[in-house]
């Protein structure tokens, strides 16, 4: 068995993390950290795990999860992976990070979109971004991922395919997101109070939100030249569930049929992606709880591509995609543990 710390535990992607791992087949979670819930029991947090773990909640003290653990999943704020991986690496364990501190490559970029410095950027060009759909060559092995944001993840896998096959017009995509509450975190804030989230719907961050140069530097690269987006995040009255629709000018017309039929091909044998058929959309209900993306594709009368994206943020979108990573950096079966199908009402 490969011993697993979480680090950031109890919060959303923590326990979710927490739920996935608990019924892995190679994984045992030896540690689950909090500076706030230290000594509290897990399922006297969460009573849904309640006769699955005896698992305390610890204080995060690096020397013992270097000494409990072989791999640590970080489920941590922004900039706090910055101090915790370093020492992980420098220690021997392999770090999976569902952060943002190491998934852009160019620390300037990070600085100016987390206005904060860079402060372990000789270790971005050893992190290997965590999307397995797109490129999985270098995750075997790999020391450090740096898993996508869950706007980032459907997004890609959305846009990708038109843009490596040289279809679209011009370098530049317009994105229409919209995420469940549970996207802003466990912490409670005016903007996700329930009487401000429910029955209502808004985009928020336009043209600021910090998932924008991720979308960016994953286009450029299927493209292979500079690729801007016009991002415009949303939030829903749900608490799970993202949905991540792109619109592409096309050099060339084609017909839906054929749009289809490019992305089943740039999908085929991906064990959680579903194309659906010509004039189906999906919806967010289909890939609950799961870690699966499903994808609608359709050329509209005006020529332009539409692809729509869908994936639960908490598990495909942070997650279930870590853990789809881990098996891969330890040379399990990329399935395993996440074969969950989502609930049918």
């Amino acid at each position: 068995m490969t011993r697993a710390a979480i680090i950031g535990a109890p919060g959303y992607a923590g326990v979710e993390l927490t739920r996935l791992l608990l019924g892995h087949p190679s994984f045992e979670i030896t540690l689950a950290t909090s500076n706030a819930q230290a000594g509290r029991a897990v399922t006297d947090m969460y009573p849904s795990l309640g006769g699955l773990t005896s698992l305390v909640y610890t204080e995060p003290n690096l020397e013992h999860i270097a000494q409990m653990a072989d791999v640590a999943f970080l489920a941590v704020p922004h900039t706090a992976a910055l101090e915790i991986a370093p020492q992980l690496l420098l220690a021997g364990l392999t770090v999976i990070d569902a952060s943002a501190d190491y998934r852009l490559k160019d620390p300037e970029v990070y600085e100016r979109w987390y206005q904060v410095a860079h402060s372990s950027d000789e270790l971005l060009e050893r992190a290997v971004y965590g999307l397995p759909e797109l490129d999985r060559s270098t995750l075997p092995g790999a020391q450090l991922v740096a898993c996508p944001g869950c706007y980032p993840t459907a997004t890609l896998l959305a846009a990708a395919p038109a843009f490596e096959a040289e279809l679209v017009a011009g370098s530049r995509a317009f994105v229409d997101a919209k995420s469940g509450v549970s996207g802003a975190g466990k912490t409670p804030s005016a903007s996700t109070h329930y009487p401000t989230v429910n029955e209502a719907i808004q985009p928020y961050k336009v043209g600021t939100h910090r998932h924008t140069p991720e979308i960016e530097q994953g286009l450029s690269i299927a493209a292979g030249h500079p690729v801007s987006v016009v991002f415009v995040p949303h939030l829903v009255p749900m608490s799970r569930g993202l949905l991540a629709t792109v619109y592409l000018d096309l050099i060339e017309p084609m017909s839906s049929d054929e749009a289809v039929e490019l992305y089943r091909e740039r999908y085929a044998n991906e064990p959680f992606l579903t194309v659906h058929p010509a004039g189906r959309m999906p919806s967010t209900a289909e890939v609950r709880g799961t870690n699966r993306a499903h994808i609608g594709v359709t050329v509209d009368r005006t020529g332009v591509l539409v692809a729509a994206c869908v994936i639960d943020n908490l598990v495909k979108g942070t997650a279930g995609q870590a853990l789809q990573c881990a098996n891969i950096v330890y040379g399990y079966e990329e399935t395993a543990g996440l074969l969950i199908p989502a609930p049918v009402v």
